[in-house]
Formats: C-alpha cells, structure tokens, sequence
C-alpha cells in the first residue's frame, strides 16, 4: 500500500460506537428477487433509530478483521448503483467517502432487479462502476448477462466460497429461521425440518407470502424438491389455517404478542424485536439441510464497463473491513461475513447453521414459477 491513509481512530471509532439508522433499514432487502414485497420499506415505519442497546450490542468492544486504515486507500471517483436502501447504507458509504480527500462517490439508489435492468439497458455506457445488491440472485443475473468482471483473489478470499463467486462477493448475509413465542412452545415443541411444519404442527403459524424473502424460501423449496413436493408443502401450512402478515416484521410483532405462536422470518427481525423489547417472550429455532435454513447474501460486483476497476474492488474491499462488518451487525442485525465479527444477539455462527449445500443462491432469481405456484394453491402473494 503507497500513500498515507487519512483515518484517524478517533474517526474510524464513530461507525463502530455510535452510527444508528431507521429502523426499517433493517431489512436489509427491497424487492427481494424481483418479487412484490418490499422489505426495506415495511410497518416498522422509516423515522425510528436503533440505538446501542439491547439484544447484545452493548459492550462489544472493537470488531476483528482488517481495519479501514489497512486497506488500500481510496482515489477517484466511483458510480455504484445501490439495491440497499440509502436509509440502510447511507451512513456507511458517506463515512468511507468522507474518508479520503481525493474519494468522490456517486450512489444512485433503487430496486435491485431493476438497477440490473437498467446496467443492461445503458450497456458499455453505464455509469455504474460498482452494482451493491440486496441478494446474490441479482448479482448472478448481471453476471450470466456478461455484465460484471473478475474480482481479485485475495479480495475473494475474504469470505467463505459459498458467499461468492469469480465476479461478486457477499458482503452481508441473513438466515432463514422459525421464531415462536416461548409462553406458547418450549424449544423442544420446534422441529428442525421444515416438513413438521406443514400440516402437523402443533401451534398457529404466520408468514408473509408476498414479501420478497419468503417468495425465496418458497423458490428455494421448489428447486431442492420439485414442484409438486413443494405444493403439497404450501396446501399443508394453507389447510392448517397459516396467517398472512404484510412483511417479516409484523410477523415477529405478533409472535412476541401472542397472537400467534410461530412463523417463517429472516434471523435479524427477531432481534428487532428483542431490540424494543428484550424481555419479549420470542426466541428463534432453525431448520436445517432444507429450504427453511437458506442463507442469502447481500453483495456487491464490479461492472464490465468500470472505467477504473480496482478502484471499485478496493471500495467493495471496505464493505469488507472490521468496521463496516460490524457496521452491519449492530444496525441492520445481518451476519458479518468475515469470521472475525460476531453477529449481535443469541445466535448460532454461520459455522453452527445448516443451510442445504446443494442450492446455488443466484439460482433464486427464478421466482415467476414460484408465484404461480403460490397462486395456484390459493396464496394470496
């Protein structure tokens, strides 16, 4: 590394000590895979902060991994079109911009499906350097496009070969789970194969079938068993009488309410709600080798029409740093991607979760067979 990196710690202690965001930034997710739910924008509302408290985020102390100020300094400037809300990323890529005096960066905001569109669209005139995404599905869609270039090896090498590929990588990841009230279901009342859960489950359950992730767990069911195994899944939670919520989060609101007794959600609302509430009564099981235990990831790629493309793997390199990763895990509750940050709350570590390994996740992409599914067995989505 030449130059003199600009960070001072004092500086690089403020993402890592006291940068909040709105609540529903959290997600983490908008217009999951091409899908109608938007999971950026749900009921938690967009004007509530998440403080340093509660579900384990107090006294962390410093992340591990590679700090800012060890990374090749950034020069330049840079267009990244953004699928993660600005309410969700904002503070961070303002912070690192703010870094370097010679750094300018331009993040034009939007619907991940529909920023790879408009990268294909624009074609070798694109603007965009750098494509940050909400879920892995996009990324694999502008690459099978030809659209992305080869990242460096050592940049690759930061996270685990299932989190990325020759021309993207995972920056940020979050679990499938199966969050119940404790008052209802004791642990053992939770089964970890998501078969036990349709048809013969002894609680009430809710989901929210039009939201984006849920439409990926489905899709995610469909290729690891088929068509027909999947329908007879969904007709099972449906003739059980499973309720419909608008987003992921009001689920685990009427979990932790009682009034209902478990559902399908994304790991980090859980700790949404313990956020609020910490003596709400709602823990989270896991499933494990199936489509309820997916673990999807947000991430970003290099385009094919990059003017400087190492710079723009140096900016992706610093989403990877120990404080933009625990950045990540302190104020949208994903799972760190580096094996040197802890996720925030009473979690299992990437290493404990069970994901089925068959499953390719740009595969997921593939939703309209899904929604037609979904439909045909009477979901409303």
């Amino acid at each position: 590394m030449t130059g003199e990196n600009p960070i001072s710690r004092g500086r690089r202690r403020f993402l890592v000590g006291t940068a909040t965001l709105g609540a529903a930034g959290v997600a983490g997710c908008t217009d999951l895979f091409g899908g109608n739910g938007s999971e950026e924008n749900d009921s938690s509302g967009n004007e509530s902060e998440i403080g340093q408290i509660g579900s384990g985020r107090e006294g962390r102390g410093d992340p591990g991994g590679t700090l800012m100020e060890e990374m090749p300094p950034l020069e330049g400037e840079l267009t990244v079109y953004s699928g993660r809300g600005e309410f969700l990323v904002g503070d961070l890529v303002q912070y690192i911009e703010d870094l370097y005096d010679g750094f300018s960066l331009d993040v034009r905001y939007g619907n991940s499906t529909d920023l790879v569109n408009q990268i294909i669209t624009e074609g070798s005139g694109t603007p965009a350097d750098v494509f940050y995404s909400v879920n892995a599905g996009s990324l694999g869609a502008l690459a099978d496009e030809g659209r992305t270039q080869a990242l460096p090896d050592d940049l690759l090498e930061l996270v685990r070969g299932e989190f990325r590929a020759e021309s993207w990588i995972g920056t940020s990841g979050r679990a499938r789970t199966v969050p119940y009230n404790t008052e209802a279901l004791s642990a053992d009342d939770m089964s970890d194969s998501i078969d036990d859960y349709s048809g013969g489950f002894g609680g009430s359950l809710g989901w929210a079938p039009s939201y984006g992730s849920c439409q990926a767990f489905v899709t995610a069911m469909r290729l690891l068993r088929g068509e027909e195994a999947t329908r007879q899944w969904l007709e099972g939670v449906v003739e059980a009488g499973i309720s419909d919520y608008p987003d992921e989060f009001a689920v685990c609101q009427a979990i932790a309410a009682g009034e209902i007794d478990a559902g399908f959600t994304n790991h980090y609302y859980i700790q949404r709600v313990l956020d609020g509430s910490p003596d709400a009564p709602i823990e989270t099981s896991f499933t494990k080798g199936d489509a309820g235990a997916i673990f999807n990831v947000a991430g970003a790629t290099v385009t094919d029409a990059a003017s400087n493309a190492e710079l723009g793997a140096n900016f992706i390199r610093h989403l990877l740093s120990a404080e933009a990763q625990d950045y990540f895990a302190r104020t949208t509750f994903e799972y760190p991607l580096i094996p040197d940050v802890e996720p925030v709350g009473d979690l299992p570590t990437i290493d404990e979760l069970n994901p089925p390994s068959e499953l390719d996740l740009t595969q997921l992409s593939d939703l309209e067979p899904t929604i037609n599914l979904m439909r045909d067995v009477g979901i409303d989505v």
